[in-house]
C-alpha cells in the first residue's frame, strides 16, 4: 500500500465470474476508510487462451510463465524431489516457488546474470517468522554465478534439473555441452526443459523471427524432440513430450506455444564414478546462501521444546490452581468474603513444611499428577512428556530429559518441572 498526503492507493486485482456483489461489497469498505480502489478485473474463460479480436493478440490466463511455473510446482509435487537445481534461473521467481514445498531440503539456481539473481534473491532468504516457527524439514537455497556449459561439483546429487526457456538463448558451443554437463555430469534423476515452438509463432502478432532479441535459435517440434531424443539416448534417459499455451480453434496442427520435454533418468548413477566427479574443480561463484532455521538443527529444536514445556506447565499450574480454588471455597464457609486465596500458606499449614526429600518422594509416587507443595507447583516430567506437541517434537522421554536439562528449572532428581507461585500479600485485617 503507498500512502501520500491526502489518500490511500490500493491496487487489487480481482477476478470474477458473475457475481457483481463482491465490487459492491468492496467498494463500499474502501469508501467508508477513504481508500480509493483501483480494478483490473479478468473474466475467467473455460479455455486458458483469450483472443481479442480487434488487436489479435492472444493471451493465456494464467499467463504462460505462471503455467511453466506451475508446471514445475506440480511434479514436485507429484514426485516429491528433495534436492532441485533451477538452470536460468533469472529471477528465482520459480525458486521462490519451490520454497514452500514441504518436500524439498535443497534448492540452487544457476545463472549467466548476476546482477539478475542479485535483485530478487532476498525474497529467498529466511523471514522472521521461520524463526519463531521453525519447520521440522531443513532448507538451504544457494545462488550460483556461472554458465551451464561448465561442470561444477556443487550441482551433484540433484532429484531434478529445470531448464525452462534456456537453452534459445545458448550459443552453439554451448549448447554443444549441454547434454554432456546436465545428463552426463549432473546426471539427476529427473530433468525437465522447456522451449518456444516455432511453429505457434505465426499466431503471435508482432513475432517476425524470434520472440526474444537474445534467442539464438527457436525449434519447432520436429527439432526439439530430435535433439532431445538423441541427448535421452547418450546418456541412458527417457522422454516424454508435452506443452502448455494451446493455440487457438482451427489451428491445433500448430502445437503448443511452449514445449516441454521430461526426461528421467533410467538407472541410478554409477558410485566410483559420482565419488571422481566431487573432485572436478569449481567453476561458479556463490553469490547467495540461506539456511532455514530447522528443527533438525538441536539448538532450534531446544528453543522449541523449551516453550512448549514452560507453556504447558504455565497451563497446567493455572488448571491446577483453579481446581484448588474450587475445593478450597467449598471449605470456608464464615470466612470473610475479602480472604485472599493463597495456597502456598494453605499447603504449608497443610504439609507442615514437609522435607525436600519427603516432597520429592511424594512427587515420585504420583508419577503422573502435578501437585502443589508451599509456594511451588511440581509437574512430573511424565505429564510434560504427554503433551502431544512436546511428545512430538522429542519422541523420547530421555531426549526430552536431555534438551530441557539447564533450560527448565527442575526438581533435584529431574523427575518433575518447578513452576513458583506468585501471590499478592494478604490483605491487613483492620
Amino acid at each position: 500500500m503507498k500512502t501520500g498526503s491526502h489518500l490511500n492507493l490500493l491496487n487489487y486485482e480481482v477476478s470474477i465470474t458473475e457475481n457483481n456483489k463482491l465490487i459492491e461489497f468492496v467498494v463500499k469498505m474502501f469508501q467508508k476508510h477513504n481508500l480509493f480502489l483501483i480494478f483490473s478485473v479478468d473474466c475467467m474463460m473455460d479455455t486458458n487462451l483469450q483472443k481479442d479480436d480487434l488487436t489479435g493478440t492472444i493471451k493465456f490466463i494464467p499467463p504462460l510463465y505462471k503455467q511453466r511455473y506451475q508446471f514445475i510446482k506440480d511434479l514436485v509435487i507429484k514426485y516429491k524431489p528433495k534436492k532441485v537445481a533451477d538452470l536460468g534461473c533469472a529471477d528465482c521467481t520459480l525458486l521462490w516457488m519451490l520454497k514452500f514445498c514441504k518436500c524439498i531440503e535443497v534448492l540452487a539456481g544457476l545463472d549467466i546474470r548476476e546482477n539478475v539473481m542479485k535483485e530478487k534473491m532476498h525474497r529467498l532468504s529466511p523471514l522472521p517468522a521461520d524463526y519463531l516457527q521453525p519447520s521440522e524439514r531443513s532448507l538451504t537455497v544457494t545462488l550460483h554465478h556461472g554458465s551451464v556449459a561448465h561442470k561444477d561439483p556443487c550441482m551433484l546429487g540433484f532429484d531434478l534439473v529445470t531448464c525452462i526457456e534456456l537453452i534459445e538463448h545458448l550459443e552453439a558451443a554451448e549448447l554443444e555441452k549441454f547434454p554432456e554437463v546436465v545428463f552426463g555430469f549432473m546426471a539427476p534423476a529427473m530433468v525437465v526443459i522447456s522451449t518456444p515452438n516455432s511453429e505457434f509463432n505465426p499466431l503471435l502478432p508482432g513475432v517476425t523471427l524470434f520472440r526474444h532479441s537474445d534467442h539464438k535459435f527457436e525449434w519447432d517440434r520436429a527439432q526439439f524432440q530430435s535433439w532431445a531424443v538423441a541427448a535421452a539416448t547418450s546418456y541412458d534417459y527417457t522422454v516424454e513430450f508435452t506443452g502448455l499455451g494451446t493455440s487457438p480453434p482451427g489451428t491445433e496442427d500448430v502445437g503448443f506455444c511452449t514445449q516441454i520435454g521430461v526426461f528421467v533418468r533410467k538407472y541410478p548413477k554409477n558410485g566410483e564414478t559420482v565419488n571422481s566427479e566431487k573432485h572436478t574443480e569449481h567453476a561458479y561463484k556463490t553469490v547467495f546462501k540461506a539456511v532455514y532455521p530447522s528443527l533438525k538443527d538441536e539448538k532450534y529444536l531446544q528453543n522449541a521444546v523449551v516453550s512448549e514445556v514452560l507453556f504447558g506447565a504455565d497451563i497446567i499450574k493455572r488448571r491446577l490452581l483453579g481446581n484448588f480454588k474450587s475445593e478450597w471455597k467449598d471449605h470456608r464457609d464464615g470466612l470473610e468474603t475479602k480472604f485472599k486465596f493463597q495456597p502456598f500458606k494453605y499447603f504449608m499449614r497443610r504439609s507442615k513444611n514437609l522435607p525436600l526429600a519427603e516432597t520429592e518422594k511424594l512427587a515420585a509416587d504420583r508419577s503422573t499428577e502435578p501437585f502443589i507443595d508451599g509456594n511451588t507447583v511440581y509437574i512430573p516430567l511424565a505429564k510434560i512428556f504427554s503433551i502431544p506437541k512436546v511428545n512430538q517434537l522429542c519422541g523420547t522421554f530421555e531426549k526430552l530429559s536431555k534438551l530441557i536439562a539447564g533450560k527448565v528449572a527442575l526438581s533435584n532428581d529431574g523427575s518433575a518441572v518447578i513452576v513458583t507461585i506468585e501471590y499478592e500479600n494478604e490483605e491487613q485485617e483492620n
